[in-house]
């Protein structure tokens, strides 16, 4: 298992402390590193999915106002 160093500050230190007292700290942050990587990677995943759904749209064909119109109401049952 790999180790890692980095600095906090002192309030959030001694809150965490507090919050996860009784705990094991090790296996809380890599949990907590694991969410903040699933949370960057899925924020990635949107934004290539909206990238891609915006530069289709410039491939889209154009419809009037009329013509979607007629589109909604001639699709309705």
């Amino acid at each position: 298992m790999a180790t890692i160093n980095f600095s906090v500050p002192e309030d959030l230190k001694a809150a965490f402390n507090e919050t996860f007292n009784h705990q094991n700290k090790s296996a809380v942050i890599a949990e907590l590193m694991r969410e903040a990587v699933e949370r960057a990677r899925s924020r990635q995943r949107s934004q290539k999915a909206i990238a891609n759904i915006l530069s289709r749209r410039d491939e889209a064909p154009v419809l009037t106002e009329s013509a979607f119109h007629h589109a909604r109401v001639d699709g309705r049952p």
